[in-house]
Formats: C-alpha cells, sequence, structure tokens
C-alpha cells in the first residue's frame, strides 16, 4: 500500500503521494509541489532525489545486490554473454535462440564503420584522448547514417545493434591511430570480445579465457542504475535528441574522473607504489596508520555498503586471466599484495574496504596491454547497453516531458544598469 505524506509550509498542509517499487524502495511524489506552494526541494547532487521510474536495474547497496530486469549479476555473469544481457537490459526479457542470434549478426554485420568515417581518425592528433575520440565519434555517426534519426519503434533494434558494434569499432580504431598504426576490420566468424581484441592488436591467438574475461567485464559494467552518465543520457534523451547524440552525452559524462576513472586511478595508484620501491606493505600501513593523505583507490564503493558483488564474480576471471597469460609484471604483482593484506588485515575488513570491481577490471586491462588512457573507453563500451535501455525507456515514456530541474537563486536582486563611465 502507497502511504500518505504531510507537508507543511508557512500554515499550509500538502498531502502527497507516495510510491513504492517492487523491491519495496519509498518515494515521495513531490511533482506537485511547486504548482501548489511555490516551494521546491533543494537536493545537490540528487542523491536523495529519484528522478524516473524505471524496469531496468535494482541495487540495493546495503546487502551487496546487483540485479538486471530481476536477474542476479551473479547468474548472468555466470551462464549468459554480454551480448545476450545487453538484449536482456533494453527489451526486458531473454531472448530466444533465434532472437540472439539475430541480434548477435546485427551487431556484426554492422561493426565495420562507414568508409568516409575513417577520415574523420585521421583529423584527430596523435595525443588525442580516446574518450574524445569515442564521443566525437559516436555524434559524428548520425550524420553519416541518416536513418539513426529515424525515432520509430520499429527501427530502434537495429539502432541499438549499430551502436553497440560501433563503439567497439570506434574505440579499437581511436587506439590504433594514437599508435600510428593501420585500422584493422572486424571479422564475421568472431565474437564480440574477439573482435574487440582482434580489432586493437591483431593476435596470433585469442585465448578463451581471455575473451570470456573481456565478455564478463563488460557484463558487469552494462548497467548501473541512475549514475552521472546513464541520467546524462536520459536528460539529453527528453529533448527527442537521437540515440547517437543522447549517448555521446553519457560517454562525455563518463569521462570525468570522479565517475569512469576509477579504474584508472588503480593503475596510477600501482605506478606509485611501484615508483617508490615498495611492493605495497609500507603503503598499506601507512593507510592503516593514517599517516598518508593518499587514497586507496579500488577498495570499497560508496554504494555497496557490505561488497561490491561484481567484484566477487571477475576475481576468480581475473586469476585465470593471469594464469593462462602467465603476465611478468611488477605493477600486477604489487596488486596481488594489496589484495592478500586487505583481504586479511581486520582493520580493512572492519571497514568494508574490499577489492572493488575497478580494481579487478584494472589487473585485468593491464595484463590484455591495454593502455591506461582507454581504460575509460573500456567502461563506455560495457556500459552501452544500459545506456540505450534507458534511453528507450524515455522514448517509450507516454508521459516523458522534458528535464528541467529548477534552482534556489542566490544572485543579487534587481539593480539599475550603471554607465560605464560611472563604475
Amino acid at each position: 500500500m502507497n502511504k500518505k505524506v504531510e507537508l507543511s509550509i508557512d500554515g499550509q498542509t500538502l498531502e502527497l503521494d507516495s510510491i513504492v517499487g517492487s523491491e519495496g524502495e519509498v518515494g515521495i511524489n513531490v511533482s506537485q509541489l511547486r504548482a501548489k506552494t511555490g516551494a521546491i526541494t533543494l537536493d545537490p547532487g540528487y542523491g536523495n532525489t529519484g528522478a524516473c521510474i524505471s524496469d531496468i536495474t535494482f541495487i540495493d547497496g546495503e546487502k551487496g545486490i546487483l540485479q538486471y530486469r530481476g536477474y542476479d549479476i551473479a547468474e548472468l555473469a555466470k551462464k549468459s554473454s554480454h551480448l545476450e544481457t545487453a538484449y536482456l537490459l533494453i527489451n526486458g526479457d531473454l531472448p530466444t535462440a533465434s532472437q540472439l542470434t539475430s541480434f548477435s549478426n546485427a551487431v556484426t554485420r554492422n561493426m565495420p564503420i562507414h568508409d568516409d568515417m575513417l577520415h574523420h581518425f585521421e583529423g584527430f592528433p596523435d595525443t588525442a584522448h580516446p574518450m574524445a575520440i569515442l564521443a566525437a565519434m559516436i555524434q559524428a555517426a548520425s550524420g553519416f547514417y541518416p536513418c539513426l534519426l529515424d525515432q520509430r519503434k520499429e527501427a530502434f533494434e537495429h539502432h541499438a545493434a549499430t551502436l553497440i558494434a560501433e563503439v567497439l569499432t570506434i574505440a579499437a580504431f581511436s587506439y590504433r591511430k594514437s599508435k600510428g598504426l593501420p585500422v584493422i576490420q572486424p571479422r564475421e566468424d568472431l565474437t564480440y570480445g574477439e573482435n574487440f581484441l582482434h580489432m586493437m592488436f591483431e593476435p596470433d591467438e585469442i585465448k578463451p579465457e581471455v575473451a570470456r574475461a573481456l565478455d564478463m567485464m563488460f557484463l558487469l559494467h552494462a548497467d548501473h542504475e541512475q549514475n552521472c552518465s546513464t541520467s546524462t543520457v536520459r536528460m539529453v534523451a527528453s529533448s527527442q535528441a537521437n540515440l547517437f547524440a543522447s549517448v555521446a552525452g553519457g560517454v562525455s559524462a563518463l569521462w570525468g574522473p570522479l565517475h569512469g576513472g576509477a579504474n584508472q586511478a588503480v593503475l596510477e595508484m600501482l605506478e606509485q607504489i611501484h615508483g617508490e620501491g615498495d611492493d605495497g606493505s609500507k603503503f598499506l600501513e601507512a593507510i592503516r596508520n593514517k599517516t598518508t593523505n593518499r587514497r586507496l583507490m579500488g577498495f570499497g564503493h560508496r554504494v555497496y555498503k557490505n561488497f561490491d558483488p561484481r567484484a566477487l564474480i571477475i576475481k576468480e576471471q581475473c586469476d585465470k586471466v593471469l594464469d593462462q597469460l602467465n603476465v611478468s609484471d611488477p605493477l600486477l604483482d604489487i596488486a596481488k599484495k594489496l589484495e592478500e593484506i586487505a583481504l586479511a588485515d581486520e582493520y580493512f575488513i572492519q571497514r568494508n574496504l574490499y577489492p572493488n570491481v575497478d580494481f579487478y577490471s584494472g589487473i585485468i586491462m593491464r595484463a590484455l596491454g591495454i593502455p591506461v588512457d582507454m581504460f575509460t573507453v573500456m567502461f563506455a563500451i560495457g556500459r552501452m547497453p544500459g545506456w540505450i535501455a534507458n534511453f528507450k525507456e524515455v522514448l517509450d515514456d507516454p508521459k516523458g516531458r522534458i528535464s528541467r530541474p529548477r534552482q534556489i537563486y542566490t544572485g543579487a536582486t534587481l539593480r539599475e544598469y550603471t554607465p560605464m563611465e560611472k563604475r
């Protein structure tokens, strides 16, 4: 049963409805507050504000729960694939065998980008950040494919498959460009993750555990409720901008170091520890004794107060990748040391400073030879299905309205213009 909430302001009492989600979360509906009282709510950062009602992803940070469309993330990671999970997020249900084949084929078929788009890569300097290239090229795609401006529902699946496909190709091409290397076209006989490794490095062999780790990493990052970038996609979409324009906004939001740069920060921390000649022991001792202002990156999570469910899943795959590749890397040795100490030390256990998904995904990408400035791009590739699903939810909402937050103005009150000679 929805509860009634009373709000009193200047002697006026307003009865507000509440809404209870399928997992028991309670929200107070203040959509009529300004119209009836002239007041608004103030919630910097929107930490206490529900901007939408969504059927896509559920998170309970206190219990370490993450579900896509009602499916536990651990079960999906074990039994599903990135493209099957992408179909689930976008369409609401797991696909049949024929639906998955059709969707996968559409993604593979759309991986080669328009020939004329290749010239755009030449316009970027070798020093261009891959996220800048990714955002610009996603936006440019709508100019090369006018059909992408078709907002009809029957055209949406094609648009979704095209975006999931081309983000992979754009990312790989941006890396090749930064290295002064020729682009490598995708192959129809490879899976999604295999094609990425092929277009990046053109290896003689792609080991199954490596491809599986990459696929799982994409799956685990596919959606994460109303974070900064997803909310950005929804806000841009509310203006009825096309899918590619909306997602380009999400890429830009993800680029910020407070959002998508967490796994990059892990590697930068490891590099600093290595540069000091430490194996990680002295660094953790300084953290424990509070003798440093440096932060322990990749441990704990602002959403998950108990543990990050994705970390438990990806750790196993991370161990398999390191074992199969037999990589000799001092930074990976430091990472293992940090993990070993933190998981056994009561100081870190009591504060829930467990290794999170960013810690392990950073290690995997380091082992695969993916450069640090590509880490956020990898995050964007994985998050694409979630952004598409949220865009579709906005598009399908018959009561949808353009997002238009309010503000509390604290500037100067009305004043007269002063001529320049009197200032």
